[in-house]
């Protein structure tokens, strides 16, 4: 006698038997349990062997790219006829009720529970007996997490980017604030020659811009749907791919089914543009420790971004700003785990593949606590206005302008560079800077050095000298600022997710 369905089920589908009554509950028990295999196994996995492969603790987080490709899927099913119209509308209520479950941290994993595919599946076959179980048909775990993973990964690079974009916003109101003031600008730590500050905390918003750039561009080659794949090889139900694209936002569907559930450089690049942009936010954290030091003096972190000391009452330390830095070598790691993890594949679906989206959620989670509080310490920043213009002329910061100088009055620039040399080290030795030399000593090095020089040796002046379109001449700053904050509004507005 045949199984009684649930009440559920009664009002959907009728349970068919076309095996044995032992098949079917070795059949039902697999899916109870939250597997998506099991039928031609006589004995249930080893306990070490099952705590290895679940991954709900990780993949839970697609949740709501799983659910947005069931729907996809059951439409695609009930195209092709594997569900008449009512029951694709309880399919999808059903996965609607899901997703509020999950929405509100309701949704009860289980121990059995392999991953979130066979969670919903399991969940599903409680809430509607038998139909639950025919949203299977047609795909495969393979193309449905590889599916997944770019739905999350589209996601994350439009909120990473936008976040980028804020950070840039609190570099060039900075600037903005800012732009007039002299600072040093420094080569091997050493100062080199003088610039304005504006110009300076300018450098990290094109550096971020490009990161932004890597973000989009990771986004685009990945926007692609993977859909009607199964396993490796397609599915024999007419399952059409570009209808899963249709569905789900993507701009296109992927060549091959072989390539599409066993390739994952899609992840790979986004995790190398998160390592870059966590290397160029480390450097900016590098920059705010060192000129917050009594050495430098440049910089004051304001209170909220900054702590004391256990013992020390006097400390006043740029501990976000550190924190910001040391997590680079976190994300770093997962990009180099992620590559470890594939170099080695065979073609096509291996379960290694199972250690794909880990490094991408801790990179990315990373960030989304990284990119605020930089951007929440540079916007408290207070610089100290005498301090870096002090230091802006120190160590000779003048002595490129001397020589080009030279250049400008027919001396080649090797006898230029030569002289110039000789002068500073003339100044060095009597303790003084450039300025500090008379007239006479400088025209005694060369002739040509006998008018004009003092306006040679004013900060500004030599700041507004430089007035190419890249230069931190005030005018080409200020151009550039414009520039800047449109690139950091477009950045911003990037974030496009609806959910």
């Amino acid at each position: 006698m045949p199984d009684a369905p649930t009440p559920k089920a009664a009002r959907l589908s009728s349970p068919h038997r076309h095996r044995g009554h032992d098949v079917s509950e070795a059949r039902d028990a697999a899916t109870d349990a939250g597997r998506l295999w099991g039928g031609r196994f006589t004995a249930g996995p080893d306990e070490a062997a099952w705590q290895l492969g679940v991954s709900t603790h990780v993949d839970r987080q697609l949740w709501r790219q799983d659910l947005d490709g069931s729907r996809a899927h059951a439409r695609e099913l009930h195209r092709i006829g594997v569900l008449d119209a009512e029951e694709l509308q309880h399919m999808l209520a059903a996965l609607d009720r899901c997703a509020r479950q999950f929405a509100h941290d309701e949704f009860a994993f289980l121990p059995t529970d392999e991953d979130v595919h066979g969670a919903i599946e399991r969940w599903l076959v409680d809430e509607l007996g038998p139909l639950g179980g025919k949203l299977r048909a047609g795909r495969s775990r393979n193309d449905q997490i590889a599916n997944d993973l770019r739905l999350w990964c589209r996601d994350a690079c439009d909120e990473l980017v936008a976040l980028v974009g804020a950070l840039q916003q609190a570099l060039t109101d900075q600037a903005e604030a800012h732009l007039d003031w002299l600072a040093p600008g420094y080569t091997h730590l050493q100062r080199g020659q003088p610039v304005l500050l504006s110009h300076h905390l300018l450098a990290y918003v094109w550096m971020l811009d490009r990161d932004a750039g890597r973000l989009r561009d990771a986004r685009d080659r990945l926007d692609a749907s993977v859909l009607g794949s199964g396993a490796l090889a397609g599915t024999t139900l007419g399952l059409d791919p570009a209808a899963y694209a249709d569905h789900l936002g993507f701009s296109r569907v992927t060549e091959n089914s072989m390539d599409a559930v066993a390739s994952r450089d899609f992840a790979l690049e986004v995790l190398s543009a998160c390592a870059i942009l966590a290397v160029h936010v480390s450097r900016l954290g590098e920059e705010i420790v060192l000129w917050a030091t009594a050495e430098f003096g440049f910089v004051r972190v304001g209170d909220a971004f900054s702590t004391g000391s256990s013992i020390m009452p006097q400390k006043r330390n740029p501990d976000i700003a550190e924190l910001v830095r040391g997590k680079a070598g976190r994300v770093i790691g997962d990009l180099v785990s992620l590559l470890t993890t594939v170099k080695g594949l065979p073609m096509t679906y291996d379960r290694d593949l199972q250690e794909d989206k880990e490094p991408v959620f801790d990179a990315v989670a990373t960030l989304r606590l990284v990119l605020p509080a930089i951007a929440g310490t540079v916007a408290s920043l207070t610089f100290d206005r005498d301090r870096l213009a002090a230091a802006s002329v120190g160590g000779f910061a003048l002595a490129t302008d001397l020589a080009e100088e030279l250049v400008r009055r027919g001396v080649p620039f090797r006898e230029a560079h030569e002289v110039v040399g000789e002068v500073v080290r003339l100044a060095e030795s009597k303790g003084v800077d450039l300025d500090g030399l008379d007239p006479g000593e400088l025209a005694a090095a060369h002739p040509v050095l006998d008018r004009g020089v003092a306006d040679l040796l004013d900060p500004r002046q030599a700041v507004d000298r430089r007035d190419s379109s890249l230069g931190t001449a005030s005018s080409a700053v200020r151009d550039q600022l414009r520039r800047a904050r449109a690139a950091a509004s477009a950045n911003v507005a990037a974030d496009r997710r609806t959910s």
